[in-house]
């Protein structure tokens, strides 16, 4: 009889005294593959700046989105959060410090413009993992031919 009424409280989403009912509210998994098909998802559903990108949480300070890029990027500047990027597949360069080419604001704090001047260049492939903060130009540049698709966590600087 205990075996059936756990069996059925379980059934019901409803957990046993001591025991977890599942992951705990705000737990987030995605897998490797997910991640990875991320470049045939949003292959198709590229806008006319050569970019694509899914929001997939987010959580009070932070938040997490796939971006897949097959051309130059413009340049941005984050005013109050920091950017961790993951790439999970492609290649591509980062620019990043120098100065906004001609900023102007397309959103509250947030600059772009068409290029940086000065800035150092980074080469960029699957498995590189790039920490960019707060108010520091950056640029990701895409060969012709070539794309990249990668991880980004979006973090509120307090």
């Amino acid at each position: 009889m205990r075996t059936f009424a756990m069996a059925l409280m379980m059934a019901a989403g409803v957990a046993p005294a001591g025991l977890p009912a599942g992951p705990p509210e705000g737990f987030g998994h995605w897998t490797g593959g997910q991640l990875q098909d991320f470049e045939k998802k949003l292959g198709p559903k590229i806008n006319a700046q050569k970019i694509a990108t899914q929001s997939l949480a987010a959580y009070g300070n932070h938040s997490f989105l796939m971006a897949h890029r097959e051309g130059n990027g413009e340049a941005e500047l984050h005013e109050t959060q920091n950017d961790v990027m993951v790439v999970e597949s492609g290649e591509g360069t980062l620019v990043v410090g120098g100065t906004v080419v001609d900023p102007r604001t397309t959103a509250p704090h947030e600059i772009r413009g068409p290029s940086i001047r000065g800035g150092e260049k980074v080469a960029l492939a699957a498995g590189d993992v790039v920490h960019i903060p707060i108010k520091v130009p950056h640029q990701m540049l895409v060969a012709s031919g070539k794309q990249i698709t990668y991880f980004v966590v979006k973090i509120d600087a307090r």
